[in-house]
Formats: C-alpha cells, sequence, structure tokens
C-alpha cells in the first residue's frame, strides 16, 4: 500500500509540473493571420540539447533564428546531432517564394520552404510562438502545423526623413519591425522641399546647404501668425551608412526603394544649385510645409544633374525600384519660363501637363538603361504615363484604377486608409497631426483591389503601403506612436486572406501582440481600452450606446459629470436620452482596475435632434464617418480638427441641407460651425442661405470668424416657426494663387446644426 502511495503522489507531482508547463506554452496569437494553423498535442522543448540542421541557402536564415534565441532567451542551439531538432528543408512543392511550412511536433521542428523568404517568414511565426521573456533552460512551444502564403507581392512602409531626420539606428529598429510583421519594402522618402539627405559625392552642396534647413515651424501649418524655433535643423545618410541600412534590411528580406523627388517636392536642392529652377534666384531650404512653386527647370543642366544623382544612387540600391516622386508640381513657374515654354513648342507638347510628362518619361528612359525601373504618384498619370512605370495611387483609388486599365502595376496607398500621419483618436488629447482621421479599424477594413477592376486588371494590383509623413513628428517615439499599431492593421491586410480577417480575432491577438511591443521598447498608441459613443434613434426616442472593442471588459459610466470608477454604474443597454447631459464611461477589467482614458461626451438635445435631414450631395467618402445624421445628433465635433465623425467633409460641392419637423417648431436660433484651416484647402463659405419652409426668399444670415479655433460661425438669432428649413451653403470656390492647393476647388467642413 505505501508503494502505491508513493506511485500516486508521484504521479500527481508529474501532473503538476505538466500543468505548469502547459500554463507557460504561447498560445498562438500570430499577426498577420496564417493562411491555415492547426493546433495538435503536445509540446517541443526547445533547449541547448536542440540541434539546428540546415541547408547552404537557408543558412543565413538559420543564424538569424540561432542568434535570436541566444540574444532574447541567452540559450544556444547546438549545431550537434540530437533527439530534439531543427530543421530547415527545400520544398520545391511550395510555389510562392514566400510560402513557408511551419511543422512543430514533440521531437521537431521542420521549416519548410522554396526559398530563403519563405524560411525567413516561417521563423517570424516561430518567434511569436516563443514567450517575450524566459527565465528558464528551455521553452515549450506548442505543437501545431502552419501553412502560408502573403496575399499581395509587395506589403510596404513609407518614412519621410526629410521633413524631420532619424538616425541609423531607428530605422533598424523599424525593419525589425516590419520583419516580425512580414512586410517586405522599405520606401525610403529622401529628398523633399525641407531637406536633401543622401549623400551625393559629385555635388557636395546637397550636404553642405541642401541638407539642412535655418528654422522650423512651431505648432500646425493653419496656426496664423505662423511661428519657427530659430534653430538650424538638418542631416544626411552618407552612402556607408545607406549601404549598412541596404544591406541590414536584405538580410531580413526587406527591399529598399529610395525616392528621389521630381520635378517637384525639390526646394532643398534648388536652393543648393539656383541653376536648377527656372528663376535662377537664390532660394532657402524651406522651413515650413506645403507645395512650393520653385520645381526643376526642364533645361539641360537639370537632367544632366539628376542623371548624375541617379548614378550615384543606382549601385546603392540592388532593387528592382528607383521612386521619382511626381506628386504636386505646381506649374505657375513653367508657365512663365521662356525655355520651358521652349520645350513645348519644340516637343509638340499640348501644356504643362505634357510637359511634366515629358520630363517624368525622360527620366524613366534613363533609370531604365540603369536597368531599373521607376514609381511614381500617382500625378505622374497627368499628361501622360511613362511606358514602364509602376503608379502609387495615394489621391484615392481613381490613379490606381486608371493606371491598372492601362496595364501598369499599381500599389495602393490611399490617403483615406494609408496615411499614417493622420488622426487615429477623437480624443483631445492626441497630439499634433496634419488632420484627417484614421483609426485602427478603419486600417483593418481596407481592401487593396479597388472593385471597379475586372479580375484581369487585379491582376496589376502589386500590394498596398503605409505612409509616414513627418511634418509634425519630431522625434522617434512620436513616429511609433502613429505607426503602431496601425502598421500591424496593414500588415494583416496585405498579407492574410481576405475571408479569414475578422477585426475581433484581430484586437485579440493585438492585445497581446502590443506586450512585444513592450518588450521591444515601442512607443505605441494604445486605444484598445477606449471607449466608443454613438448616438442612435430608435422608436422615435435617442438613445446613446457604448462599445469597447476588447472582450472579457466592462464599461461603467456616470451621468452627473463625476469620474467613473469601479463602483459606477455597469453599462448594459444603450441610455436614454431625455435632457442635455455629460456622460463619461471608462473601461475596467474584472477585478475593477480602469485601463484606459475616460471617455467624456456632452450631448445637446437641441430642437433637430431625432429630426431627418437630407443633403444634394453626399459627403466625402473619407469624411463621411458619422454619416448625414452627425450634422443633428446633439453631438459638436472636435475644436482643434477636423477628422472626426461629427464634422461631414464636400469636395468642391454646394452643399444644400434639408431639416423636416414632425410638426411645425419654434425657431429661435441656429447655430453650426465650418473648419476654416486653408492649410489643408478647407475654406469656410463667403456666404450662407437660409429658407424656411417652401419660401423662395432666404433669411439673413451673420457669419463670424474665430482665428484661434480657425471655424467660422454662423449666428442665426431671428424667431420664427417652420416645418422645415434648407440651409444653401455654396462652395468657398477655387483657391487663390499663392495658397496651399491653388487652382484646386476649397473643401466644406460642416460641425453640427444646432437649432433651440
Amino acid at each position: 500500500m505505501k508503494i502505491q502511495s508513493y506511485f500516486i503522489l508521484f504521479f500527481l507531482l508529474g501532473m503538476v509540473n505538466c500543468q505548469k508547463k502547459e500554463a507557460n506554452i504561447i498560445q498562438p496569437n500570430i499577426i498577420p493571420k496564417p493562411l491555415f494553423q492547426q493546433l495538435n498535442n503536445g509540446v517541443f522543448e526547445l533547449n541547448e540539447a536542440t540541434s539546428l540542421e540546415t541547408i547552404q541557402e537557408f543558412g543565413n536564415v538559420a543564424q538569424f533564428l540561432k542568434s535570436y534565441v541566444k540574444e532574447q532567451f541567452h540559450l544556444k542551439i547546438s549545431s550537434k546531432k540530437s533527439d530534439t531538432k531543427i530543421l530547415f528543408i527545400k520544398d520545391h512543392s511550395i510555389k510562392n517564394e514566400e510560402g513557408y511550412l511551419l511543422k512543430i511536433d514533440k521531437n521537431k521542428i521542420e521549416i519548410r520552404a522554396n526559398s530563403s523568404k519563405g524560411a525567413f517568414y516561417a521563423v517570424q511565426s516561430l518567434i511569436q510562438l516563443l514567450p517575450i521573456e524566459n527565465k528558464s533552460t528551455s521553452i515549450s512551444i506548442q505543437c501545431l502545423e502552419i501553412q502560408d502564403a502573403p496575399q499581395f507581392a509587395y506589403r510596404g512602409m513609407h518614412l519621410d526623413v526629410a521633413r524631420h531626420f532619424f538616425s541609423v539606428d531607428f530605422i533598424k529598429k523599424q525593419l525589425d519591425l516590419m520583419a516580425l510583421l512580414k512586410m517586405n519594402t522599405f520606401h525610403w522618402h529622401l529628398t523633399e522641399d525641407q531637406g536633401w539627405r543622401i549623400e551625393i559625392k559629385k555635388y557636395p552642396k546637397l550636404q553642405e546647404i541642401a541638407a539642412f534647413r535655418n528654422e522650423t515651424l512651431i505648432g500646425h501649418y493653419s496656426d496664423e501668425p505662423h511661428q519657427f524655433d530659430g534653430k538650424k535643423y538638418g542631416g544626411f545618410y552618407t552612402q556607408k551608412e545607406i549601404k549598412e541600412i541596404v544591406k541590414y534590411a536584405s538580410e531580413r528580406q526587406i527591399t529598399v526603394i529610395p525616392e528621389i523627388e521630381m520635378p517637384g517636392h525639390s526646394q532643398a536642392a534648388i536652393a543648393a544649385y539656383p541653376e536648377l529652377g527656372c528663376t535662377g534666384n537664390q532660394l532657402e531650404v524651406a522651413t515650413k510645409w506645403g507645395v512650393f512653386e520653385d520645381i526643376y527647370c526642364t533645361k539641360e543642366t537639370t537632367f544632366q544633374f539628376l542623371e548624375d544623382v541617379i548614378d550615384e544612387v543606382v549601385p546603392l540600391f540592388p532593387g528592382k525600384y528607383i521612386h521619382i516622386g511626381g506628386d504636386e508640381a505646381p506649374k505657375s513657374r513653367w508657365k512663365n519660363c521662356a525655355h520651358c515654354q521652349k520645350v513645348i513648342k519644340k516637343e509638340g507638347l499640348k501644356d504643362e501637363h505634357e510637359l511634366q510628362s515629358y520630363f517624368i518619361k525622360r527620366m524613366e528612359k534613363y533609370i531604365n538603361s540603369k536597368g531599373k525601373q521607376i514609381i511614381g504618384w500617382d500625378e505622374i498619370l497627368e499628361g501622360g504615363l511613362a511606358p514602364n512605370a509602376t503608379v502609387m495611387s495615394w489621391r484615392g483609388n481613381v490613379g490606381a484604377i486608371e493606371a491598372a486599365k492601362q496595364q501598369h502595376d499599381v500599389i495602393l496607398t490611399p490617403n483615406s486608409h494609408c496615411y499614417f500621419d493622420y488622426y487615429q483618436s477623437d480624443n483631445e488629447n492626441e497630439p499634433l497631426a496634419i488632420g484627417g482621421f484614421l483609426p485602427l479599424e478603419k486600417v483593418y477594413d481596407f481592401n487593396p483591389i479597388p472593385e471597379e477592376l475586372t479580375k484581369e486588371e487585379a491582376k496589376f494590383v502589386l500590394g498596398a503601403q503605409g505612409n509616414v509623413w513627418t511634418e509634425y513628428m519630431s522625434t522617434p517615439e512620436k513616429v511609433e506612436y502613429m505607426v503602431f499599431p496601425r502598421i500591424i492593421a496593414l500588415a494583416e491586410v496585405v498579407w492574410s486572406a481576405k475571408e479569414h480577417k475578422n477585426y475581433d480575432d484581430f484586437i485579440r491577438r493585438l492585445e497581446f501582440f502590443n506586450k512585444r511591443l513592450d518588450a521591444k521598447n515601442v512607443q505605441y498608441a494604445n486605444h484598445l481600452y477606449e471607449v466608443k459613443g454613438e448616438f442612435i434613434n430608435k422608436n422615435e426616442k435617442v438613445f446613446y450606446e457604448f462599445e469597447t472593442i476588447t472582450k472579457g471588459k466592462d464599461i461603467r459610466f456616470t451621468t452627473d459629470n463625476s469620474e467613473p470608477n469601479s463602483n459606477s454604474k455597469m453599462y448594459e443597454k444603450p441610455i436614454f436620452i431625455e435632457k442635455s447631459q455629460t456622460l463619461k464611461a471608462a473601461v475596467f477589467n474584472k477585478e475593477g482596475t480602469k485601463l484606459g482614458s475616460i471617455f467624456e461626451q456632452k450631448i445637446n438635445l437641441h430642437k433637430a435632434v431625432g429630426a431627418k435631414i437630407t443633403l444634394n450631395v453626399a459627403p466625402h467618402k473619407a469624411y463621411n464617418a458619422g454619416g448625414t445624421q452627425a450634422l443633428i445628433n446633439g453631438i459638436s465635433g472636435n475644436n482643434k480638427r477636423f477628422g472626426d465623425k461629427e464634422w461631414l467633409g464636400f469636395s468642391g460641392d454646394d452643399v444644400e441641407i434639408t431639416i423636416e419637423f414632425d410638426k411645425p417648431t419654434e425657431i429661435n436660433s441656429i447655430f453650426t460651425r465650418f473648419h476654416n484651416g486653408n492649410g489643408q484647402w478647407i475654406y469656410a463659405p463667403k456666404k450662407v442661405l437660409l429658407y424656411r419652409d417652401d419660401s423662395k426668399y432666404p433669411f439673413e444670415i451673420k457669419l463670424e470668424k474665430n482665428k484661434d479655433l480657425l471655424v467660422s460661425v454662423i449666428i442665426i438669432g431671428q424667431h420664427m416657426k417652420a416645418k422645415k428649413i434648407k440651409i444653401f451653403i455654396p462652395n468657398y470656390g477655387i483657391i487663390p494663387e499663392g495658397k496651399q492647393g491653388a487652382g484646386n476647388k476649397a473643401w466644406t467642413f460642416i460641425d453640427e446644426i444646432i437649432i433651440e
């Protein structure tokens, strides 16, 4: 009996140890989500007895894994044969060069791929199965099988180092994070009006003059008057540093694409060499943001300069592409330049747009002669597309559709879904950004294949890219905050199968992935524990609804303007709104700890709330998050920016808003606001007309401008009674010369229409 007791005790201790071991296993939370994943019973024990076997082709990838385990966990993988092993195997049956098979059994890990790229991505998935930190001499890894391959060949991330300059070490850190997310292209924006960042030995003034500006704009471009810090700013990468970064990227299966802007965004270069411009006047490197009239002239000296630059750029970047920009090139200098007009006449060109096409085609021919192909922003379509050009479509999907239908390769990077310099939260305390509103869910919902394309045309879509323009990102921490976690969502968009995507599941995995970012000291934006609110109409009554994107958490709220705590009322169903009030809410875990920031919403239950509203034109799809009802839902937009869901944006349209009540209603005042951020092409209207019922005669309206908030305020203080009112808002018109967006129709942004 005593022997049997010892046996039972030994068995129970073994069970406890097994349970402890199982508890330490990282359950698969891989991002981007694999194509196929199956969990199997058991674990693989990674320890110093584990051996690694590889072929020469996968040697660098195997060494990457070996070094990672040693540096991260202080475990050495042996080269001697053992009972537990990691095998790298060439598998010709895997057709996608970036595809892989990862199979983890109790005694071995098999990594099968047809190329080093696939093997590397298998390793990245394996790394995400390892603990974030480990204090024992072994690591337990869940037995499973993964079959995986990307949906798109181009999975890119862009970084603007011209507006603000970032160190080699910071770029390497971003490349490491890109690799973990299986992103394979780094688009390096190296030249701009505000700085030239690449060493060109033949033209030393690019390093001496073009790489530095005298000072930098403080605050937002829309702030008036402009203020500057008075400090010289700049820097550049030596060719040695560039080679170092390109090599580092290559080891992580990342191709680096340099961008050398032309013909626009070239004021820094012209400041160093004035003869490159049309006027020959001495300029300074730009100290504020925007689009500048001085662009490269179409002289032979300019083309010689750019060809010399390309001659030095090409050997530094072994990839297929050179990005030549081609965007936002004002034509005013060309219109008034005798030389440019002579070229137009000589070449039989129609106008300055065709002159830009001539410029791009000429540079493309030279770049092609060097064995490279060009990528340009979608403006290169204007005047005729260069023969072998790839189009990077940023102004929505229109450029992508046009280029794909012309059988040109396309990369999608629309500002509506891929511009990570936009605000990502409604929070008042969000750091300064250029404008716009791009929350995480909208990035995740992005489909890189425009629905207007046929199946054959869709084959020209190479993939998509996230863009980071750094006008308002002066530190590495700020860049990381703006990029993460939105780049994580985009990584899943371009890798994972569309039919397997699920936002709730993504958020669950992201919550765990953020712990890895913590360990890597990434200053990401964590909005997972924010409360979101929505005004809803139901059975002729109005309610307010709370939600949070993370599961297993509680929302607690107050209606008396007090701060919510663990004893506050639990949110269970939409809150009936019967008076104007302030709601506050926060997310709590089951232990009662507040996890995120406090959400606050002031609700103004004015007379238009719940009324019927119609518009003659739909808001622009990029600025219609709240829908038409946002104009009369009792909630005003953000005072400092126009990108939240309460502001509706209209691109160049005259807007007619009709509000209908269920019965004649006493109206004492009507109040609304227009954003007036001219730096973003947004202008308040010059006048507004108000009509009562079916009257043809408008009421007189008073317009006031508030410079602090950069909005115009309409106040209508005339008492009247009406069942229907119509507000006509003419578009401002064409933006005048000398202003941002000159020659284009202005945007109109409208806030809540408050009727008392």
